[in-house]
């Protein structure tokens, strides 16, 4: 009699037959164009954008674009904050089948996500002329791509363009968190939220800002004044059919690729601040900005943290560093640093895997705290269907 395969085994035969005989689809499935009312902000007139996904195929991610018109109606002239247009969006969401919320986050996290997973920062291309040692024009020659201008002045507009890549599955290669939509009985949706404050004046916190003020004086009247939206659905069609039945990676379809951030506050300064894991999830990544005094918006490069540690239910430590190793870790992996007071943790190789909540956490011993001191938490993990329902919420505080 032979040998029956186990689980794993039939849901990496049904992910190969997948990938060799499946038809990989890119398609538009949205564009509308948003204006604001008067001299507003696109949010008070359009806060939430939802799209909904075409009911076809073996879903992966979706492609956003934003184009925004800046319209700077203050009187001072405003500097792109350095996460610049990846605040174009405040919160990226994704709701499937089964109302299960896979991707509640931030722009900036699912760019930095874009960013670590392929090694680059993301949608960037080396200067003409600067970038290689080459006579045939390669280089930075595309500007409809990523980009934003470095100023806008009073009473003028400037163009930013966006580009976000929403995943459901975690690669090409790697269909864990992928979505089965060949269905008709249900409906899922992609939530867009356009940046309230996508402005703030000089010398204030520009951490989920796109510009700010380059002097002193109100930017009330610098808005997104528009926005054309498009989104483009990647999927597998004509998947492989066995006795009758479509072939599906059942283990893969059953993992949830969890995306979320959160908050945390009340950091004291050379105190030990602990930032809990939630539970039944593997962590692939995490992701913190650290702003030290929250007034004034301000982010180190490393001077205002002893040092970050992640630590398990019994006060071990897995590991314990300093900032500048942080940040050489990064430079190796990412071929750049992040912005000041940007950090990333990545466990894809091992990941964290929380089994019971508050048997890991990670450890932030700050040495400046000042007035409203907080972190920005971005968290990239897997969680099963059947025991998400079951799981804590993340740490907020």
């Amino acid at each position: 009699m032979a040998e029956q395969l186990s689980p794993a085994q039939l849901n990496s035969i049904a992910r190969q037959l997948i990938k060799a005989r499946a038809v990989k689809m890119t398609q538009p499935i949205f564009s509308q164009t948003y204006t604001a009312s008067g001299t507003g902000n696109i949010s008070s007139s359009q806060p939430v954008v939802t799209v909904n996904p075409r009911n076809v195929g073996l879903i992966k991610g979706f492609w956003v674009k934003i184009a925004a018109t800046i319209t700077n109606g203050s009187a001072v002239v405003i500097n792109l904050a350095d996460l610049g247009p990846s605040n174009l969006l405040s919160q990226i969401q994704f709701n499937d089948l089964n109302n299960n919320t896979r991707i509640q986050t931030t722009g900036w996290h699912i760019n930095f996500l874009n960013s670590m997973k392929a090694r680059r920062a993301f949608g960037s291309s080396l200067v003409r002329t600067t970038g290689f040692d080459t006579p045939e024009n390669y280089g930075a020659n595309w500007t409809g791509q990523i980009s934003a201008p470095a100023t806008i002045a009073a009473a003028a507009t400037g163009a930013v363009t966006m580009w976000y890549w929403v995943p459901l599955a975690y690669s090409d290669d790697d269909l864990r968190g992928a979505v089965y939509a060949n269905v008709v009985n249900a409906t899922m949706q992609l939530n867009l939220t356009f940046n309230t404050t996508p402005v703030v004046a000089n010398a204030t916190d520009a951490t989920s800002a796109l510009y700010v003020g380059a002097a002193a004086g109100s930017t009330a009247l610098a808005v997104i004044s528009a926005a054309t939206v498009t989104v483009y659905q990647s999927y597998l069609d004509q998947l492989p059919v066995g006795n009758g039945a479509v072939i599906l990676p059942v283990l893969d379809l059953a993992t949830i690729y969890d995306i979320k951030n959160t908050a945390v506050t009340a950091v004291v300064a050379n105190q030990d601040f602990p930032i809990q894991y939630a539970n039944f999830r593997d962590f692939l990544s995490t992701t913190m900005i650290y702003v030290n005094t929250a007034a004034t918006g301000a982010r180190g490069v490393g001077a205002d943290i002893n040092y970050l540690a992640l630590q398990s239910a019994n006060f071990t430590n897995i590991w314990k560093k300093d900032t500048g190793l942080i940040a050489l870790e990064t430079r190796n992996h990412l071929g750049s640093d992040l912005p000041p007071g940007c950090y990333y943790f990545g466990s894809r190789e091992k990941p964290i895997s929380t089994v019971q909540y508050g048997n890991m956490q990670l450890v932030l011993n700050a040495i400046t705290a000042g007035a409203g001191a907080y972190a920005l938490m971005g968290y990239e993990s897997f969680a099963l269907v059947q025991t998400l329902n079951m799981a804590g919420s993340l740490a907020a505080s």
